[in-house]
């Protein structure tokens, strides 16, 4: 790739010229302007590189992109991050993509532009071709949950398989003989492996059906939507495994609007650990991802990229936790 000295040397003047130039911080003549222009655009040169080449150090800023700032699990995974970043003395800039990839890309030019040292994804629509733009650019990324591919960044996630296979033992061991799954969008692939820990559990069982899975795209309406489905095909269901925390708390609304006790009559469990599942009523049983220590690990290790001290890229699975709590109750009758 061409250094500024390249764009100097073409144009025939100083590196202290071109950097006025860019930053607009001197005089250049109209002939000089004309010419560095020219050098620029036959160097095919960007902005943003040359920029860096310029400073010759780090800006010291990151960038974290969120699919989704209203779920309550991303702000305590963007704490995390921030927590870490500033330890290292770094900023963090956020992002919200709405998990749409013109939305996201447009996100990266702009970063590019911003000369940010590295980004966090915790989207879903970042593509291989994005990946290796930003890989050719220097921008060194890292992804929470899923990655372009096995070889283009560093992924941090939870065992959502296992977790989803934890959730529904407990179930059963509550004693509830008809469980159903809630699940989230399906082009996500933590609702895949969630979906594919319930069906490891329950798939044996002599009572199981495909018609106990029904999606509620990880929103609250959406599990509220799929609790009064579910108990329409299945009115005998008396447990239900919620492939997230919100979807979850749609399910206890909507068994309290249908009059139906949780725990007595139906046992619900969630997925995630938000903090919103402590203060639910009554309280949410869920399967708790280690949130703030993936925030930490992916800022971790981005700032360990920028820095030169990481090379390879991994995926790194973190232990999920289940926690008990009233509405799995064993033992509360009518």
């Amino acid at each position: 790739m061409a250094t500024i000295r390249d764009v100097a040397k073409l144009a025939g003047v100083s590196v202290a010229t071109i950097s006025r130039y860019l930053n607009k911080t001197g005089y250049v003549n109209v002939d000089t302007e004309h010419k560095i222009k020219k050098a620029i655009e036959t160097l095919k040169y960007e902005p943003s590189s040359v920029a860096r080449g310029l400073a010759g150090k780090q800006t010291k800023t990151i960038a974290l992109i969120l699919p989704d700032i209203s779920n309550p699990f991303f702000p305590e995974l963007a704490r995390a991050v921030e927590d870490v970043a500033s330890t290292y003395g770094y900023t963090v800039i956020f992002g919200n993509s709405d998990d749409q990839g013109v939305k996201e890309r447009t996100y990266i030019e702009l970063l590019k532009k911003k000369y940010i040292d590295g980004i966090i994804f915790a989207s879903n629509t970042l593509n291989r071709d994005d990946a290796v733009q930003m890989n050719q650019s220097g921008i060194p990324i890292v992804c929470l949950d899923r990655g372009p591919d096995n070889h283009s960044c560093s992924v941090v996630r939870s065992k959502n398989r296992e977790g989803a296979q934890l959730a529904v033992q407990h179930l059963l061991a509550a004693g509830c003989r008809k469980i159903a799954h809630i699940y989230g969008p399906m082009d996500l692939i933590t609702a895949q492996e969630r979906m594919k820990g319930y069906e490891d559990a329950v798939k044996s069982l002599p009572w199981f059906s495909p018609s106990l899975m029904v999606s509620g795209n990880f929103q609250i309406n959406g599990g509220m939507k799929a609790t009064e489905q579910l108990l329409h095909t299945h009115p005998d269901i008396d447990g239900i495994f919620a492939g997230n925390d919100l979807m979850a708390v749609g399910a206890l609304k909507a068994l309290h609007r249908m009059q139906i006790l949780v725990p007595q009559q139906v046992k619900v469990c969630g997925f995630d650990g938000i903090q919103m599942a402590e203060i639910t009523e009554p309280e949410l049983t869920t399967v708790a991802q280690p949130i703030y220590e993936m925030g930490a690990t992916v800022s971790r290790l981005l700032i360990k990229k920028i820095e030169g001290n990481l090379d390879t890229n991994e995926i790194y699975e973190l232990d999920v936790t289940l926690i008990p709590r009233r509405s799995t109750q064993k033992g509360v009758h009518l």
